[in-house]
Formats: structure tokens, sequence, C-alpha cells
């Protein structure tokens, strides 16, 4: 058997907020942007560049109760791990975007990590594995 995981979806509150922000800031391709009428939202794809990356689901908040999760949707943990090939350079290029590190870079035994709060609050991983990343 054979099993991947296509998408994982972020509840954010505005889908051209949330578009700009990882298209432009975190530097995601934008993969689709399709409105849906019959539910009056909107399915919106955007992924990290290079081969095999897990889309994410841009879900705006269409309830109250939806909307009190933007930014905690892992109740203050790490709730994405962004992998990179070179953790220095995608470092720098956040950080000269304006991403907010709230814990600095870090050598562990797995490899160089540190952590970001994204537009909404939720806490990120930006990781270079020492070795493949495990499956």
């Amino acid at each position: 058997m054979s099993q991947t995981l296509a998408h994982v979806a972020l509840v954010v509150p505005d889908y051209d907020e949330a578009i700009d922000y990882f298209v432009n800031t975190i530097g995601f391709e934008l993969v689709e942007d399709t409105y849906q009428p019959e539910q009056d939202k909107r399915w919106v794809l955007v992924r990290p560049r290079g081969p095999g990356s897990c889309s994410i689901l841009l879900a705006r908040a269409a309830t109250p109760h939806q909307e009190r999760y933007i930014g905690d949707q892992a109740g203050g943990r790490v709730f994405l791990f962004l992998h990179t090939d070179d953790f220095w350079r995608d470092h720098q290029r956040l950080s000269d975007k304006g991403v907010s590190f709230v814990r600095p870079p870090i050598q562990e035994e797995y490899g160089t990590v540190a952590v970001f709060r994204d537009l909404y609050g939720n806490l990120w991983d930006l990781i270079e594995f020492t070795k493949n990343p495990p499956d």
C-alpha cells in the first residue's frame, strides 16, 4: 500500500491576505485558487517549491468557533515543519522578509532548526535535517 499526505488545512481569516503572506513572504507557490459557488468559498492551495511537497489548504474561517482557532491550531505547539536544503539561506531570506523567529537557530543531533511564527501566530520549525528527513 502507498499513501501520501496530500493537504493540511490551515484556518485563516482572509484568503487574499493568506495567499500574499505564504507566496510573497514565505516563498510558497500558489497551486490553485478556485471559487466554489455552491459553498461560497474558495479552494486555495499553496505549497513549498520543490518536489514532493504537501500542500496547505488555506481555509477561511466560516464560523466564530473556527475563528477562535486561527493562529492556535496546535495549542501553542509547533504545528508545521518546513524542511529546507539550506537552513542559513532560508533563515536569512525569511528574516529579511520580516518573519518573526521566536526560537533562535540551534544545532541538534537531527539537524539545524529554528522556530518562527506565521502571520496568524502558528508556530513552524524551519529545519534542515543532518540526514534525509524521516519518512
